[in-house]
């Protein structure tokens, strides 16, 4: 399970947004370690550095200096669509007859081929595969037509899928959240200016005041001044498709998104699991650091369930083995599990361990730990998940396995229990999900979960009738 893209917009009042543009990505680097961009505007002209890269290395005081302006969006990229090389990092930048666009992108469309096919039998030249540039082609054409507020409508009438943008027309910065709001995206208040980010943790980090999520369909302007912003509420849909993933795993447990904090619904989605599917052992364990907040909450449950058990942390996270470690070979793999992570064996030897973590994808990790348990001297190892099966691929916006690689894709829970070789093994249940969140089923992208998707996608199903904006040629009945 990987991360996905994080974005930012800001206006300020007499200050250049470079900066508070770069902190902000700092904030958000944990959505997307493969690329970082700002594009900035000085009233001008554009100017834009985009690199491959950690946010720390893209950047060095040179570059955020020749980003001038007051305005300016942000991007850290976390590839699912398009290539690994810099032609799809982001802010992508285009000029035309109108002007000077910028486009940060957060999710994944579903119709991207069939808009890119159309767009360059008109003419439109593509320098990458990703379907961000597919979003900037088709904003521009509409912009030669057409004003800011109508060029945004019509384009969201015709791409379908997930989406949260940052977009920079000129000097004018604006956000918008797709119908169904699948992404977060959220607006901040600063002492000189206004702030539009994928996590409230990056309106913290610039000292700022969240004010609120940007609502599904809508669009929020930002006066270039800083002073201010306007909204449009451009389209409406009957039910919502928040990605619940983004609790139990991507976003920092200290954002608030959809008007719950992240680490509060982890610990509550943590009692719930002891709840439906509690054991009573020695020891309570989370996986780090995505299992912390879910086995906070379980051992807190045991606890006031009267149980004796240790909440601890017996696993010690090496911080410095990234994703990008080389391992060519199925041994150079496992060690990987035990450079990234090494048990104290005090903790664990003689003892019945319940393993906390946030999800199951492949099998190979869960398969590790658990043998790491037991070469310490573990006596039993149960594992607790904190979100159901995943049976599913994700086609909002998040890198998951294909279905084959899936290991819950064509295993009962027991199956895939005897594979880990662990003493049992449970998943919380969908609906323990939508009440810890205080949402409808209905109003959740449950997609990987389920197999059923809140937007029409080729071959597979989808769990509603899922109504599709009407593309006006004319904004004039508004």
């Amino acid at each position: 399970m990987h991360e996905k893209c994080g974005v930012v917009g800001i206006s300020l009042q007499d200050r250049d947004a470079a900066r508070p543009l770069y902190y902000s990505l700092y904030a958000l680097q944990h959505r997307g370690q493969e690329a970082a961009g700002i594009v900035t505007h000085d009233g001008f002209q554009q100017h834009s550095h985009v690199e491959t890269g950690l946010v720390g290395d893209v950047f060095d005081e040179g570059d955020l200096g020749q980003l001038n302006g007051e305005n300016g969006i942000g991007h850290v990229r976390y590839p699912t669509s398009g290539a690994l090389d810099k032609s799809c990092a982001q802010p992508f930048s285009v000029s035309f007859k109108s002007g000077s666009l910028g486009l940060s992108h957060n999710g994944n469309l579903v119709n991207a081929d069939e808009v890119r096919d159309e767009l360059a039998e008109l003419g439109h030249a593509f320098t990458s595969d990703g379907d961000t540039e597919v979003i900037a082609h088709d904003l521009a054409r509409n912009l030669l037509e057409e004003d800011l507020v109508r060029a945004v409508k019509r384009t969201m009438g015709r791409i379908h899928g997930s989406y949260s943008l940052t977009i920079m027309h000129d000097d004018t910065v604006l956000g918008v959240r797709d119908p169904k709001g699948n992404r977060p995206l959220v607006i901040g208040e600063l002492e000189d200016g206004y702030v539009l980010a994928s996590e409230s943790a990056a309106i913290d980090t610039l000292d700022g005041e969240l004010v609120r999520d940007v609502e599904p369909g809508e669009l929020v302007v930002l006066h270039p001044d800083g002073t201010g912003y306007d909204s449009y509420q451009l389209i409406e849909e009957d039910s919502t498709a928040h990605c619940f993933f983004e609790h139990v795993y991507f976003a920092r447990p200290d954002s608030n998104i959809d008007g719950t904090l992240v680490y509060d619904a982890r610990r509550e989605l943590g009692r719930r699991l002891y709840a439906e599917a509690g054991i009573d052992t020695d020891v309570v364990m989370p996986v780090p650091d995505s299992g912390r907040a879910f086995a906070s909450g379980y051992a807190e449950a045991a606890q006031d369930a009267g149980v004796d058990v240790n909440f601890a942390e017996g696993l010690m996270k090496n911080r410095y083995v990234g994703r990008t470690f080389i391992m060519p070979t199925q041994d150079e793999r496992e060690r990987a599990v035990r450079l990234k992570l090494n048990p104290i064996k005090n903790t664990v030897k003689g003892k019945r361990v319940t393993l906390i973590d946030d999800s199951i994808v492949r099998g190979t990790t869960s398969t590790q730990l658990v043998e790491l348990m037991r070469d310490a001297g573990a006596e039993e190892v149960h594992v607790r998940i904190g979100a159901p099966p995943i049976v599913a691929p994700c086609y909002m916006g998040i890198d998951m396995a294909t279905r084959e690689e899936l290991i819950a894709s064509d295993m009962s829970v027991e199956e895939i229990r005897e594979t880990i070789h662990a003493d049992s093994l449970a998943y919380l249940s969908v609906d323990a999900i939508a009440e810890t969140l205080d949402q409808q089923r209905d109003d959740l992208c449950l997609g990987c979960v389920t197999g059923e998707y809140p937007y029409d996608i080729d071959g597979e199903a989808t769990d509603r009738e899922v109504e599709r904006p009407v593309i006006q040629s004319s904004l004039a009945d508004d």
